[in-house]
């Protein structure tokens, strides 16, 4: 599963473009605040490559980059806001949020956890780790994951969810510098963003079937919320 929860099933997977394009839309409008040309905003830059490697419309993208940055008709400000606490049977939840009004999104969050525990800022924090996520895929069949990681200067690497794919964990402030390192070592970057590791991952093994159905729909519910953008779960793999 990875720190990052993904929803699983044909009938979320169909929904997942046009709510993908949504999220990136709220971090492309975020990322220019610090400028609107991705060459000079290394924040922005990482969400727009991710933006047209989802093949986002160029208007889209463009009028997103506008609304954060202030120079559209429809400028828009979102707030960063983490929700921690814990999914049914005390698995440590992290909730990132993009809102344009957070006392709309503070009642909804606490309804959504009232089958779990939502906690007060710090509550399961310290079980995680703050991280960059970058993942990858092998542009040719001779790359190797651990040269990768060692030569472009991640921390640590695992394999993906999805088959062929590489995680590469970084220390916050060097994911711009090993996006653009992975290339020259047989890898092509699909997403890169800041995250967040547990430290003490539940075994799934350790939750019956019925457990962790528990634990799947009380994250697909969450997910399944407008103002969430990423949902980080210390749950193994």
């Amino acid at each position: 599963m990875g720190a990052q929860w993904k929803a699983k099933g044909k009938a979320l997977v169909a929904d997942a473009k046009g709510k993908l394009f949504g999220k990136l839309v709220k971090e492309i409008t975020v990322a220019a605040r610090g400028g609107a040309d991705p060459a000079s905003n290394s924040r922005l830059r990482l969400v727009v490559e991710q933006a047209r490697k989802a093949s986002m419309p160029k208007d889209t993208l463009e009028r997103a980059i506008k609304k954060g940055s202030g120079t559209g008709a429809d400028a828009v400000s979102y707030e960063r806001v983490i929700y921690e606490g814990f999914a049914p049977h005390q698995v440590a939840v992290m909730v990132e949020c993009l809102t344009d009004n957070v006392n709309r999104t503070a009642p909804e969050m606490r309804v959504l956890f009232r089958k779990g525990q939502l906690g007060t800022s710090g509550s399961v924090a310290w079980d995680f780790n703050h991280v960059g996520i970058i993942e990858a895929e092998r542009a040719n069949a001779d790359a190797d994951p651990e040269l990768a990681a060692i030569e472009a200067g991640a921390q640590d690497f695992e394999a993906g969810d999805e088959e062929g794919t590489t995680v590469f964990w970084t220390d916050p402030t060097d994911l711009d510098l090993v996006s653009r390192a992975l290339p020259a070592h047989g890898f092509t970057v699909l997403t890169a963003k800041l995250g967040y590791k547990p430290k003490n991952p539940v075994n799934p093994a350790n939750l019956t079937a019925e457990q962790l159905e528990e634990v799947e729909n009380f994250l697909a519910a969450i997910d399944s919320n407008d103002d969430v953008q990423n949902v980080f779960v210390s749950l193994g793999g």
